[in-house]
């Protein structure tokens, strides 16, 4: 009768652990839906938007990757790449007709951890700016394909970066007004203080790497600005020294699902 107990109780801890390992591989293999909350019915507190809006003020040592413009089959793909090797999370400015484009991309970018954030549906600023409704539009159809990719309706990323960047002279009385669209759709806008310069004009990637040197020293928090477009510069080119250079002068990397 002893035995018989005893076999019984071994057979049942074999079977709990079972049940225990076959859930841990289960989410092990489904994707974290990082952008569960991040959907139209989903609130960004005023709070929360301060944060962002001061981020760059901050003295912590935190560097948040920002990457414009795409997803492009050029260059996204081999920044993941780099992004993944390096087991640095960062956040994609996609522009909607891109998205459209490269839905594969983009899905791969959120099931890996990215943050997907709002660069408006064409990055035309003339057709941006014409009127109200179209500034909504842009951002809502580009939350649209964004949500397609992923598999989530609804979906809101709440933060948003004006082409060119607000700081930008170009329609600055537009941008003004497009503040308060903003905040009538629960968003926010953010810009960077950190950047190599890769759209501006080519560069060797000695030159790129310098120029994100000189404009990160002696700065706290950063929002670091580049492009996964290769229009002008290889931006994947220098992703992995750029990503060592910033650990060594101590910064951690994040990204806005931290909010």
């Amino acid at each position: 009768m002893k035995i018989i107990i005893l076999h019984k109780k071994i057979v049942l801890s074999i079977l709990i652990l079972c049940i225990l390992f076959s859930s841990f591989l289960f989410f092990l293999a489904k994707p974290f839906s990082f952008a569960l909350e991040l959907t139209t019915n989903s609130i960004m507190e005023e709070s929360i938007k301060e944060k962002v809006s001061d981020l760059t003020k901050q003295e912590e040592k935190i560097a948040y990757l920002t990457f414009d413009d795409g997803p492009t089959l050029k260059a996204t793909g081999r920044i993941l790449d780099i992004l993944k090797e390096e087991n640095v999370k960062a956040t994609f400015f996609v522009v909607g007709k891109h998205v459209k484009e490269h839905p594969e991309l983009v899905k791969r970018a959120y099931e890996e951890g990215h943050y997907l954030a709002n660069h408006g549906y064409y990055h035309d600023n003339k057709k941006l700016y014409q009127s109200n409704d179209s500034f909504i539009d842009e951002i809502k159809n580009t939350d649209r394909e964004i949500g397609k990719a992923i598999g989530l309706d609804n979906y809101c990323s709440h933060i948003f970066r004006f082409p060119n960047g607000y700081m930008s002279s170009h329609y600055k009385a537009k941008k003004k007004e497009a503040i308060k669209l903003l905040q009538d759709i629960n968003y926010t806008y953010i810009d960077w203080n950190c950047l190599n310069n890769d759209s501006v004009k080519k560069y060797s990637n000695s030159e790129l790497m310098k120029n994100l040197k000189k404009s990160s020293k002696n700065k706290g928090t950063l929002v670091v600005l580049m492009h996964d477009t290769n229009d002008v510069n290889d931006t994947s080119a220098i992703l992995k020294d750029s990503i060592c250079y910033l650990r060594e002068q101590g910064y951690e990397f994040r990204n806005f699902y931290d909010f």
